[in-house]
């Protein structure tokens, strides 16, 4: 049988429009751009959760948000959630892990199981079902309550070992500056994005994340596997390595895409964004245009890192049957919008790249083909498994296989993408009347109308076919209130049709249909023969 890879690689708040191949006018990523070229480009695949977690829940599980409820960074999984490990696992695939995946273990769950979480079992369901590899999801941070990361990470010792010498080496130097006057800047802060980070370029988190990755397919053998890169980069801090800080800096860079209107009369939660104190710094344009050639940087830096991971592949003799895909958990507002970060669902966060070079002979005949076809973050796992040789289990995935893209077979037939994103943990939630039950919005695009349904509130629409830059929020306008019911019916259609059943296969169900009449079920028939032919007959007289 022939040995089946698949290489997931994943960066952690990367914007479509900051690859070349996607039309980014200054920023070259040549190994990513060759991906492109060899394989498929999807020019509208979209995430169904707007932050880091509920994202990634639904890349691993295949699953929308409110299928799985892991709503926000850090919410785990429910242990029973099925993920792509147990899905690939089916297909005599191991799985494996390098990098981020923002996935917290359920220890209640698994103490009500009688489960040890540092057990084996215990650190699969902890990890999004990546029990083997190495799990670092980065911002080893400290403040006065204390570190944001939990335990003390690999890359910790790995700095050490080559004279980082710090109790906290990631705080100190792989996310820190020296300035002019040799004081000591904490990455965090934008202003001092110009200056390189205290490591070499060798060193960095891209750089250890590359390695690491490099050395686990090296020991791979001969066995079928996925490995997931999962890059930290480029989400922040913004601190780049020499010479990535200043690659950029100087040039004629992209510029905000805002418009003064869009803050007159502003939909309540689009209002709360804005007022963050990160989206007030991000929409002064100095700030932000002193911050995105590092932004840049750190995108040039992994581009060239891939570089040397396709070539250790080619090198293994790997390359020719390892699928690699490259996309995005979302992308980022950078003042967009006089938005920071992400959770709303402008295209710069919900639109992210998606890349898939399939090195089977079936698949030639997409190479270098752009797809305008409505793709999902979700459609990966059925995507691999199928890959992989199996039956994807469509009883737990929502999603649908992008196989029959890549080997131009059929097109994908979908009516809308939905995201999701759940605001409780923000602070302005509680003064728009909110909680954590109910502070949720969901958004749904049909190719043309984008409709957000904000609970408790007025909804937004977009048309983006006559505001491609989504500047005029349509929600309220009495012209478009047909459209907004349309929209609104089609989101209940949409939830309605979520894979909830998950303790029965389709297999099963197909198994129940007549099966009460089989079984001597008879309800409602006046006599014998009213029941088809075949299902039951009478019962025998007993012998006196």
């Amino acid at each position: 049988m022939t040995q089946k890879n698949i290489l997931f690689i994943m960066l952690d708040q990367l914007r479509a429009d900051a690859l070349s191949c996607y039309g980014n006018p200054v920023l070259d990523t040549p190994n990513i751009d060759r991906l492109a070229n060899q394989g498929v480009k999807f020019n509208r695949c979209y995430v169904q959760g707007t932050s880091c977690g509920n994202s990634r829940a639904s890349y691993y599980t295949g699953r929308h948000v409110r299928s799985h409820g892991a709503t926000w960074n850090g919410w785990p999984n429910r242990l029973d959630e099925l993920t792509l490990a147990d899905h690939l696992a089916a297909c005599d695939m191991s799985t494996y892990l390098m990098g981020k995946t923002h996935m917290k273990p359920d220890i209640a769950g698994m103490n009500r199981l009688g489960i040890e979480p540092q057990s084996e079992l215990g650190r699969f369901l902890s990890n999004a079902g990546f029990g083997q590899g190495e799990h670092d999801d980065g911002l080893h941070t400290v403040g006065v309550a204390g570190g944001y990361g939990t335990g003390t990470p690999a890359y910790f010792e790995y700095l050490r070992k080559h004279g980082y010498a710090a109790k906290n080496p990631w705080v100190t130097h792989a996310n820190a500056m020296q300035d002019e006057h040799g004081i000591l800047r904490n990455g965090m802060f934008l202003k001092y994005g110009h200056l390189p980070a205290r490591v070499d370029k060798v060193h960095s988190e891209t750089a250890y994340t590359t390695d690491r990755a490099i050395e686990m397919i090296q020991h791979m053998g001969p066995q079928n596997w996925c490995l997931h890169v999962s890059y930290i980069k480029p989400h922040w801090p913004l601190a780049a390595p020499a010479p990535y800080h200043q690659m950029y800096r100087g040039m004629d860079l992209p510029q905000a895409s805002k418009c003064a209107f869009q803050k007159i009369n502003a939909h309540p939660i689009y209002q709360a964004f804005m007022d963050l104190p990160q989206s007030q710094t991000y929409a002064q344009d100095d700030y932000r245009n002193h911050a995105l050639p590092t932004y840049y940087g750190l995108i040039k830096e992994i581009d060239d890192n891939l570089g040397r991971l396709f070539e250790s592949l080619e090198q293994q003799g790997q390359s020719q049957h390892t699928m690699i895909v490259l996309t995005s958990d979302h992308g980022d507002f950078f003042g967009d919008h006089w938005l920071a970060e992400k959770d709303l669902f402008h295209d710069v966060v919900t639109r992210v790249p998606l890349l898939i070079m399939d090195p089977s002979p079936t698949a030639d005949v997409s190479r270098g083909i752009a797809c305008d076809d409505l793709v999902c973050a979700i459609d990966l796992v059925p995507t691999f498994v199928e890959w992989a040789g199996g039956e994807p289990q469509w009883h737990w995935l929502e999603g649908q296989s992008l196989l029959p893209i890549l080997h131009q077979t059929a097109i994908i037939d979908r009516a809308c993408v939905v995201s999701e994103c759940d605001y409780g943990v923000m602070n302005f939630a509680q003064d728009l009347g909110r909680s954590m039950h109910n502070a949720r919005m969901t958004m749904l695009y049909d190719g043309r109308y984008k409709y957000v349904h904000c609970l408790g509130f007025n909804p937004m629409l977009f048309d983006l076919q006559e505001d491609p830059q989504e500047f005029s929020d349509l929600g309220t306008d009495p012209g478009y209130s047909a459209i907004r019911g349309q929209l609104s019916e089609q989101m209940v259609d949409w939830s309605a049709g979520l894979k909830n059943r998950v303790t029965v296969s389709q297999e099963t169900f197909g198994k129940q249909l007549n099966k009460a009449e089989q079984v001597g079920i008879l309800i409602g028939y006046w006599h014998q023969e009213d029941v088809p032919q075949g299902e039951q007959l009478e019962p025998e007289v007993p012998p006196h």
